[in-house]
C-alpha cells in the first residue's frame, strides 16, 4: 500500500510568525506560554512554528477577549 507522504509546511521564527499575524514577538512567547501555541522544531536556540498552528492560536485567543 503506498502513502502520501504529508506536504512539509515551511516553519516560522517567531518574529516572522508575529509578522504574518499582526502581533508582536512578545505575543507569540506568550501564547507559548499560555499553551495556546507549541513550538513545532528549533534551529540553533530559536524555536519555529507551523504558520497554520500561529493562525489558530490567534484565532483561539481573540474568542477570549
Amino acid at each position: 500500500m503506498r502513502t502520501t507522504p504529508a506536504p512539509e509546511y515551511p516553519l516560522l521564527t517567531a518574529a516572522v510568525a508575529a509578522v504574518e499575524v499582526g502581533v508582536t514577538p512578545a505575543t507569540i512567547r506568550k501564547w507559548v506560554q499560555l499553551k495556546h501555541l507549541r513550538p513545532a522544531g528549533r534551529q540553533g536556540k530559536a524555536f519555529l512554528y507551523r504558520l497554520e498552528d500561529v493562525f489558530a492560536a490567534e484565532r483561539a485567543t481573540r474568542r477570549r477577549t
